[in-house]
């Protein structure tokens, strides 16, 4: 790295010329995070109705309709340039959550427990694809360097989406209702879009990729390039491992988090409430870890680093909920001196966290923290990779992967809870996830940061 490059990438300020790319990126991923946040504590509430052993056959619904939709995109971004496929995709997305609105009507068509299992599926297809399909799209805009400054910067706005969104969902749900709540989602999606619009419209003329020969048009090749370069492209496989692990990590949180939920909290209200609960918590320690650790250690240190901290913070959590006595006791109960810590912070959030048990806040941390140090550390080596890797292989592994891994998971936990592995063994097979993830991800980024990029590369032409 040149003393240029070194003194560029400390700063981790936006540079001159950059400023309204980053202002149109902020806006563009917030309005993204927002719009699923709003839809995602009635997904959750549904979870935690029917308990963990009904996760495998929604992930399994989920991870097929993923499947199917994966060779589409890829065919899509095969024949037509980046300015048609990115605004399709929210299209199509927009359009579907219309027409679920007359769904959610007293008088749908289906029936409750119909409607919950297809709108559970769709929105998960959703969050993956709108997600990634942003991420693509800024990796394909930002260079390497860029991305190491400004991605945990971008990455803050959606954590402020993801924070806006569940409390709109509070603030708007006793007032409107829950189809309602569909049109607010697309309207925020469509608000997207321009942004999109604006994004490429700079890209073209002020964009440090505007000169390579494939910016902007269509990237070529077969429907099932991204599914094979998961297995093929040695960076890919080591991405979608990574991604497998910490899949584990969060449903293994998850189901054990779902479990409490319907065992504690008698009715739809009050699970709903406590996933918007969990969600704001989880996402207030995402926005910190944003604007206080990850810009710094990124910048300075790399995406070895970062992934390497939160390994120790995740591994360290799981062991607390493996050891404790009762890992769905309050915390205050189990450590006195922790009731008298949240008494100091404001009314509000001493009151979500209080009766707070360990499950629940071992999901908080460990997801809060892989969104705001594992995400932007990860698209930040996405930023290395040949453009066809950044769209096919890509959205494979944050799509397909990601969803078979929710149904190897949840139908793993289902049968270690069929042998007699009880919560705190979960917890402690999932600690030593954590910490084979954490040596993964530093190999990979410390492969990428030695120049494996020209590798990745190379193979992708291949």
């Amino acid at each position: 790295m040149s003393a240029v490059q070194g003194a560029s990438l400390q700063t981790g300020r936006v540079h001159s010329g950059e400023w309204s790319a980053v202002a149109f990126s902020l806006a563009y991923f917030f309005c993204v995070l927002t719009a699923y946040y709003v839809i995602r504590p009635v997904r959750d509430q549904l979870s935690a109705a029917v308990g963990s052993t009904q996760l495998p056959w929604f992930y399994a619904a989920t991870f097929l309709a993923t499947l199917a939709l994966t060779p589409v995109f890829s065919a899509l971004v095969s024949r037509y340039p980046r300015r048609v496929v990115v605004p399709l995709v929210y299209g199509f997305f927009i359009a579907c959550l219309l027409a679920f609105v007359p769904l959610f009507s007293a008088h749908g068509v289906l029936s409750p427990r119909a409607l919950g299992t297809v709108f559970f599926v769709w929105i998960s297809v959703f969050n993956l694809f709108v997600v990634s399909v942003f991420w693509s799209f800024m990796t394909d805009i930002w260079s390497e360097g860029q991305a190491r400054r400004l991605f945990p910067l971008i990455a803050v706005a959606g954590t402020l989406g993801s924070l806006a969104g569940p409390a709109l969902t509070r603030l708007l749900v006793g007032v409107i209702g829950v189809a309602p709540l569909l049109m607010v989602s697309a309207s925020l999606l469509g608000l997207a879009l321009v942004f999109v619009a604006l994004l490429g419209r700079w890209s073209r003329i002020h964009g440090t990729r505007r000169f390579e020969a494939s910016h902007e048009s269509a990237i070529g090749g077969g429907m099932l390039d991204g599914l094979k370069q998961v297995f093929a492209n040695p960076f890919m496989r080591s991405m979608a491992i990574l991604l497998l692990l910490g899949d584990w990590i969060g449903t293994v949180n998850y189901g054990l988090v779902v479990d409490y939920s319907k065992a504690t909290f008698v009715d739809a209200v009050a699970r709903t409430r406590f996933a918007a609960d969990l969600d704001l918590m989880t996402n207030m320690i995402a926005l910190a870890a944003q604007l206080l650790l990850t810009p710094w250690l990124l910048a300075r240190r790399g995406a070895a680093t970062v992934i390497g901290v939160w390994s120790v913070v995740t591994v360290s959590i799981l062991a607390l909920v493996a050891l404790v006595a009762d890992p769905h006791a309050p915390l205050t109960r189990l450590f006195p001196g922790y009731g008298a810590l949240v008494a100091m912070l404001p009314q509000g959030m001493a009151a979500m966290l209080l009766p707070m048990p360990a499950v629940a806040m071992a999901l908080v941390i460990s997801r809060g923290l892989a969104y705001g140090m594992v995400g932007p550390a990860r698209e930040s080596l996405f930023s290395s990779a040949a453009r066809t890797l950044r769209y096919k292989g890509k959205n494979a592994v944050d799509t397909a992967a990601w969803r078979f891994g929710d149904v190897a998971v949840a139908t793993a936990m289902v049968g270690l809870r069929g042998v007699g592995v009880g919560v705190a063994g979960l917890a402690g097979i999932s600690a030593a996830v954590a910490a084979g993830a954490g040596l993964i991800g530093w190999n990979v980024a410390r492969w990428v940061q030695r120049g494996g990029a020209s590798e990745t590369r190379e193979t992708s032409k291949a």
